[in-house]
């Protein structure tokens, strides 16, 4: 019996000051996590470069924004948020019920 699969909407700012990374590579990355929490990736939209609105950093006054669509069973949204924790590139993220 396949497990439930729910369909989920989550929004990155990426952060790759300092890196030779570009946003693309950044994005395959956590589609590779997405997989590692037995998610299916259905739809990349990179939004591109917005600034913020409330600047906590003085350095970092704007990012890369992406939107990722993919379906995964209820427990991945947790488990994903705590693979990106430590990931340097990613500044936040932000992950929805579809």
């Amino acid at each position: 019996m396949k497990p439930t699969q729910r369909n989920y909407r989550a929004t990155f700012i990426l952060d790759n000051r300092g890196k030779e990374d570009s946003p693309e590579a950044i994005i395959e990355g956590v589609k590779k996590d997405i997989a590692a929490v037995k998610g299916e990736v259905s739809a990349v939209e990179n939004l591109g470069r917005k600034d913020f609105v409330r600047v906590t950093d003085r350095k970092f006054t704007g990012g890369s924004y992406v939107q990722i669509a993919f379906s995964a069973p209820p427990e991945a949204p947790a488990q994903l948020k705590e693979r990106l924790r430590l990931n340097q590139s990613i500044y936040r993220t932000f992950v929805e019920s579809a």
